[in-house]
């Protein structure tokens, strides 16, 4: 895959977060907060695992240790602080494949999974990788809408490339 392909993917991602977050602020009080019958408990706890997902794969493309011992943090992040962190981080992936030539995007990163064994994956497969795990968890999240109930923002990355200009 070209690392336009793969920039493609970090904008289509950074702005189906934008719709989800824009559209989680805009629910009642306590609705994001509420317990559900979701693997992380709430919507903004199962946005939490995203974010952690991405700073854990992040430590892997540095090439530094992480600290994470769980798959989420152990409190609750504020909405402000957890969508802060996110666009920050979605802007440092951004900005990391943009500088990827093709043989760094190519190269292998050997890690630990915090679950236990080794992993191996290349910069780009990383980098898509978090792409999709986002993805992955907003479905989880636009489900979580229903039982509020309030219809989710259509984040599909079709709907990317109908509505936001393309480089």
């Amino acid at each position: 895959m070209s690392t336009l392909h793969v920039r493609k993917l970090l904008r289509y991602r950074a702005w189906a977060d934008q719709l989800t977050y824009r559209a989680v602020a805009a629910l009642p009080e306590g609705a994001s907060t509420a317990p559900r019958a979701t693997i992380f408990g709430n919507m903004l706890r199962t946005l939490t695992h995203s974010w952690v997902v991405d700073d854990i794969f992040q430590a892997h493309l540095q090439g530094r240790a992480h600290g994470y011992t769980s798959r989420n943090t152990p409190e609750p992040l504020s909405f402000d602080d957890l969508w802060s962190r996110q666009q920050a981080m979605n802007a440092w992936y951004l900005d990391y494949a943009t500088s990827l030539t093709p043989e760094q995007a190519a190269e292998v990163v050997d890690f630990q999974f915090i679950g236990g064994g080794e992993g191996r994956m290349s910069r780009e497969d990383i980098v898509l990788h978090v792409v999709n795990h986002a993805t992955y968890h907003r479905g989880f999240v636009a489900d979580m809408f229903y039982q509020v109930p309030v219809k989710p923002p259509a984040t599909d990355l079709p709907v990317f490339l109908r509505d936001v200009p393309q480089e």
